[in-house]
């Protein structure tokens, strides 16, 4: 099938799958006679998988090495989930962060009169930053 068939069924972009190539987490597409790429039904499986793991948020690097895993059959599940494991902790430290980060906003949206007068608690905040600059 071509790039374009390929994109639809996998779900991605015909870009995104030219992106997968070039950084090496698909094999380069064999060639048609006039050029066109092509692809196998193993290069769907591959894509499909690709696809499933950044849904869950692995980043590149990770699907890389969770690429390397699927394929060796002699590998041990607990390298698999050692990586889903650390990947689950970095999920928890960013919904940690984004918690702090809502719950700030809504102090603030909170403190915001949302009148027609021009004092603003959200603007004013954003204004004094994180004390990197002087106040002087």
């Amino acid at each position: 099938m071509n790039i374009g068939q390929a994109a639809r069924r996998s779900g991605l972009s015909s870009k995104m799958i030219r992106y997968y190539e070039a950084i090496g987490l698909l094999q380069p597409a064999t060639r048609s006679d006039s050029g066109y790429r092509t692809y196998q039904t193993e290069d769907l499986h591959r894509l499909a998988f690709i696809k499933r793991s950044r849904d869950l948020g692995f980043s590149l690097e990770e699907v890389g090495k969770l690429l390397t895993l699927w394929q060796d059959r002699e590998r041990a599940s607990a390298d698999v989930k050692a990586l889903a494991m650390q990947h689950i902790d970095e999920l928890n430290k960013r919904i940690d962060e984004l918690i702090s980060l809502r719950d700030t906003l809504g102090e603030l949206v909170a403190h915001c009169q949302g009148d027609d007068r021009p004092d603003c608690p959200i603007l004013k905040d954003l204004a004094n930053g994180s004390g990197c600059c002087d106040q002087g």
